[in-house]
C-alpha cells in the first residue's frame, strides 16, 4: 500500500507540444500576444487617468478590470513563454501552489468585477436620473473591494483544499500551468469529495454568475425599448462589449469547472482561449466599441504629440 507522504519537490510540466519547431512558433505568437495584453491593458488605465472626460463609474471599474486582465496574464504568460524555450519545464511546489493562487485571485476578482459592471450598466440605463446618486464614488470603492475580497475568498478556498494533499510521484503535469485539476489526479489520496468542494467552489459560482449577469443583460435589453434611437445605440454598444467579454470568460470557465475530476485533451486548448487570448481581446472590445475611450486616446496621444514638438523646438 503506498504511504501518504509528500515527496515531491517540483512538477514537469509537458506544455503545450514536444515538437521543436511547434513550441518556437508558439514562443513568437505568445510573446506577441503578451506584448499587446500588457499594452493594451495599461494603456485603458493610463487614458482613463488622464482624461476628465472619462470620469464615470464604468470607466472607474474598467481600469480595475483592465489591472486585473494584466495581472491575470502575468501569472500565466511568462511562465509558458519561457518553458517554450526549455527542454525540460520544471516548477517547484512552493511556485505551483504560487501561480494557482495568483491565477485563481484575478479571475475570481474579475468574474465579481463583471457583476458589479452589469449592476452600474443596469443603473445607468434603466435609473439614469439616479445614476450618480446611487452609483457614488463612496459606493464604487466599497463594490471594487467587494470584487478583489471575493476573488481572495475564492482562491484561498482553492489553495486550501491542494495545498496539504500529499503528492508522492509521478510529478508529471499534463498542462502549460498548475491548475486544480491536474494537480488532484496527481495526488496520491482519494480526491472524491474535494473534487466536489473544487466544482462548488469554482464551476457553480461561474455557472451562477453567468446566468446572473445573461438575466441582468436581458432586463436591460428590454428596458431599452423605451429609449430613443440614439440612446439605444449607445447602451447596446457598450452592454454588447460587456457580453461578449462575459461570454468569453464564463463559458470556458463552466466548461473547465463544471464536471467531475478529469482532464482531457481539448483543456489545454481551452485554457490558452481564457488564460492567454481572452486578456488580450478584453481591451480591443472596450476600445474599438466604444467612441469616448477612442476619442479620449486621441487626445492623450496628439496632446503626447504636442508636448514632444514644444520640446525639441525649445533651446536648450
Amino acid at each position: 500500500m503506498m504511504t501518504e507522504r509528500n515527496n515531491v519537490t517540483e512538477f514537469v510540466l509537458l506544455g503545450l507540444t514536444q515538437n521543436p519547431g511547434g513550441q518556437k512558433a508558439l514562443f513568437v505568437l505568445f510573446l506577441l500576444i503578451y506584448t499587446v495584453t500588457m499594452v493594451g491593458n495599461l494603456l485603458i488605465v493610463v487614458t482613463v487617468i488622464s482624461s476628465p472626460s472619462l470620469g464615470s463609474p464604468m470607466y472607474f471599474f474598467l481600469t480595475y478590470l483592465s489591472l486585473m486582465d494584466a495581472g491575470y496574464s502575468t501569472a500565466v504568460s511568462p511562465k509558458l513563454i519561457i518553458d517554450l524555450l526549455s527542454d525540460i519545464k520544471t516548477i517547484s511546489l512552493p511556485a505551483c501552489m504560487g501561480q494557482l493562487f495568483t491565477e485563481h485571485f484575478f479571475a475570481g476578482a474579475e468574474a465579481f468585477l463583471l457583476v458589479i459592471m452589469a449592476y452600474d450598466r443596469y443603473v445607468a440605463i434603466c435609473k439614469p436620473l439616479h445614476y450618480l446618486t446611487i452609483m457614488n464614488r463612496r459606493v464604487c470603492i466599497v463594490l471594487l473591494v467587494v470584487s478583489w475580497v471575493g476573488g481572495f475568498g475564492h482562491s484561498v478556498v482553492q489553495l486550501a483544499f491542494v495545498y496539504n494533499l500529499p503528492f508522492c510521484g509521478p510529478n508529471v503535469i499534463d498542462h502549460f500551468i498548475c491548475d486544480m485539476y491536474p494537480l488532484l489526479e496527481l495526488a496520491c489520496t482519494d480526491t472524491y469529495i474535494i473534487g466536489l468542494t473544487v466544482v462548488a467552489n469554482g464551476g457553480v459560482i461561474c455557472m451562477v454568475i453567468f446566468i446572473l449577469l445573461l438575466m441582468s443583460y436581458g432586463v436591460i435589453l428590454n428596458h431599452l425599448k423605451n429609449h430613443s434611437q440614439e440612446g439605444r445605440r449607445k447602451a447596446l454598444s457598450t452592454c454588447s462589449s460587456h457580453i461578449t467579454v462575459v461570454v468569453l470568460l464564463f463559458v470556458p470557465c463552466i466548461f473547465m469547472y463544471v464536471r467531475p475530476v478529469s482532464t482531457f485533451p481539448i483543456d489545454k486548448s481551452i485554457s490558452v482561449i481564457f488564460m492567454v487570448i481572452t486578456p488580450m481581446l478584453n481591451p480591443l472590445i472596450y476600445t474599438l466599441r466604444n467612441l469616448e475611450m477612442k476619442n479620449a486616446m486621441r487626445k492623450l496621444w496628439c496632446r503626447n504629440s504636442a508636448t514632444d514638438r514644444m520640446r525639441r523646438h525649445l533651446p536648450h
